[in-house]
């Protein structure tokens, strides 16, 4: 075993001669495992959101793992530096994808966010989400260490942030939206965003607060609004929280048992296989069910911060701080608008909720999460 600091740091001609079998004994095992675990107990919630009838949707999502996951896999075992090189290409193509969503996108449920692709729809907000982070990572890496973003930092990073954000409000998708913003704003703290700065910047925000508001749509003013009063319309706006807080509330401590969920099979719990999934787990496995998952959501945020810290180049930290972000947050934002706490804006629960666009965005963030541990300055045998 090689011993001492210097010595445990690969060089960067090290780095790209390793092999496949290298890169699999450095690969973040655990990071899959929890990934995995997640990703089974989404698939048992799900078969109890759908029931029996419909197993055929929890049968798709288990391909989209299976498939994904494969996905991951590739992207983590790249060469280093692969990504650094494409960063901006894949910002441009993802952001060139928004703007034809934008002309021509493919309208569902009130919004045009999708390009129909035949076999499925595409939903380029989803992947901005990475595109941003790779972008950012980009720019303050070439930009060098510095202890304070300059002016023109600010104004770079900025504008790459509010093009796609501007175009995914647009659609209109504001949970998506916020999603990006928090993501961002984290990568351009961590590149050297002084606290000074940042409190400008939130007082700013809150300044803009009225704008805003007058900016929202009509149903998204009601979402905020019922957050504080949904009584004032229980069989309207305030239905969703309303029979969501029952749902995680008749849970208890252990739940009243697999597929026992009244709230779920009489159909009081709307939207319970996508983006209130939470409320079933909560109500068939009680308080107990709900912290294990949380705890595991809680172990990968723990390891990509492990990963961050490790980074062979400010590339890598910016990346893996990027990815952990969005993980967090959006766990944070879902859990938060189905136990009443946040406004319902339409955000998934990352490898639990039914559908593909989220999922494979997660699934490609964490194999970027990966791919930074594997070229970590860590030597030996990734855990």
């Amino acid at each position: 075993m090689v011993k001492g600091g210097a010595e445990s740091a690969l060089t960067s001609d090290d780095a790209l001669a390793l092999g496949l079998r290298d890169r699999l004994e450095r690969f973040p095992w655990s990071l899959l495992v929890l990934l995995g675990s997640i990703a089974a107990i989404g698939l048992m919630v799900l078969y109890s959101a759908v029931g029996e009838s419909n197993v055929d949707m929890m049968v798709r999502q288990s391909l989209r793992f299976a498939v994904v996951l494969v996905t991951m896999m590739v992207l983590a075992l790249a060469n280093e530096k692969v990504y650094r090189r494409y960063a901006y290409l894949v910002y441009a193509v993802i952001l060139l994808l928004l703007i034809v969503v934008a002309i021509t996108g493919h309208v569902g449920m009130g919004a045009r966010r999708w390009i129909d692709l035949g076999v499925f729809h595409l939903q380029p907000s989803e992947l901005m989400k990475v595109g941003c982070v790779m972008a950012l990572a980009r720019y303050f890496h070439d930009r060098g260490v510095s202890a304070q973003l300059q002016p023109v930092d600010m104004w770079v990073s900025t504008g790459l942030l509010l093009v796609p954000l501007a175009l995914i409000i647009d659609q209109p998708d504001l949970g998506t939206g916020v999603l990006v913003a928090v993501t961002g704003s984290g990568v351009i703290f961590v590149a050297g965003l002084s606290w000074r700065a940042l409190v400008i910047a939130l007082l700013g925000a809150a300044g803009s607060i009225p704008l805003a508001w007058n900016w929202l749509h009509e149903y998204q003013r009601k979402r905020v609004i019922t957050l504080f009063n949904p009584e004032e319309d229980p069989l309207g706006a305030g239905y969703h929280i309303i029979q969501s807080k029952i749902a995680v509330g008749s849970g208890g401590l252990t739940g009243k048992g697999f597929m026992e969920g009244s709230q779920s099979y009489l159909d009081f719990l709307p939207e319970r296989h996508t983006d209130f999934i939470f409320s079933v787990l909560a109500e068939e496995w009680g308080f107990i069910g709900a912290m294990i998952l949380i705890a595991l959501y809680g172990l990968i945020v723990v390891r990509g911060l492990m990963i961050a810290s490790m980074a062979r180049d400010r590339f890598g930290l910016l990346l893996a701080v990027g990815v952990v972000t969005m993980f967090l947050f959006q766990v944070v934002i879902n859990i938060g608008m189905v136990i009443g706490l946040l406004p319902v804006v339409g955000l998934p629960l990352p490898l639990v909720s039914y559908g593909g666009s989220s999922l494979t965005t997660m699934m490609l963030s964490m194999g970027l999460l990966a791919h930074v541990s594997i070229h970590s300055k860590q030597h030996g045998r990734a855990v």
